[in-house]
């Protein structure tokens, strides 16, 4: 029978030690990376207060304002304005193209009752985009194109109104606003354009009219950012007090 020395076994002992030691240093940088990868990032950014549900006051009538970061900017002040007259809910989105709201309007309209519906498109319509559709692009570039045509536009807004007036709410079109020199990605103030082709739907279907292009325009260089298509904050609390002029008509007219 082969016997093992006390030297011997105190030598196999530390082999297996070193072993150990080495296995956990060797193991060391990776656990650290592991630990790194898994480590919280921060602090999530928060939810912006116009794009968080509501709670709505049972008894008032129900305004639903749909459009695109133009709209976003001015949720909050027209809520502020029409506190204890009237419940202002959105989507909880930028409502993008005419193109998305016909994809969406069903969601966007949900079950409940509307009194009035506030309602724009055409800024993300008119975004020029790469050929293939893939990217945004410069209007100048080769094979440049809208994201929505002309053509198109005006059948999703037909679409669009058609829907809407199903549901008995008092439809109000909200003319797109200005868009400056320098703005990426779109001809200067091609909302001109735009706007006519939604005038003729809005026309035949005898849609009210909130203009603020018209209103906007004057005053740029007041409320507009400089060569962007979006408002400063008192920018877009002075677009809030149109729409909301244009949403107390609509409701006392439904008063009576």
């Amino acid at each position: 029978m082969l016997k093992i020395t006390t030297k011997q076994n105190a030598t196999k002992v530390s082999k297996i030690a070193a072993l150990l030691i080495c296995g956990i240093l060797f193991s060391l940088p990776a656990m650290a990376q592991d630990s790194k990868a898994k480590a919280p990032t921060g602090k999530q950014k928060e939810t912006p207060p116009e794009l968080k549900p509501i709670e709505e006051i049972p008894g008032l009538p129900r305004v639903l304002l749909i459009g695109d970061s133009i709209s976003l900017g001015y949720t909050i002040p027209v809520r502020e304005l029409l506190q204890g007259k009237a419940n202002v809910v959105r989507p909880l989105t930028n409502c993008g193209p005419s193109s998305r709201g016909v994809e969406s309007i069903e969601k966007w309209l949900g079950d409940g009752k509307w009194d009035v519906i506030h309602f724009n498109f055409g800024l993300h319509d008119m975004v020029f985009f790469s050929a293939d559709g893939t990217k945004r692009s410069e209007p100048k570039a080769d094979g440049a194109r809208h994201q929505v045509s002309v053509e198109d536009y005006e059948k999703n807004l037909s679409t669009l109104v058609t829907r809407m007036k199903e549901t008995g709410a008092t439809l109000i079109w909200c003319t797109t606003t200005p868009v400056p020199e320098g703005a990426v990605g779109r001809l200067s103030d091609e909302a001109v354009l735009y706007n006519s082709i939604a005038a003729k739907v809005m026309e035949k279907h005898s849609v009210a009219v909130d203009d603020l292009h018209a209103f906007a325009l004057p005053r740029l260089t007041e409320i507009q950012r400089p060569k962007d298509v979006h408002f400063s904050k008192d920018g877009s609390k002075a677009l809030a007090g149109e729409v909301v002029k244009s949403i107390e008509t609509a409701l006392s007219t439904r008063a009576k």
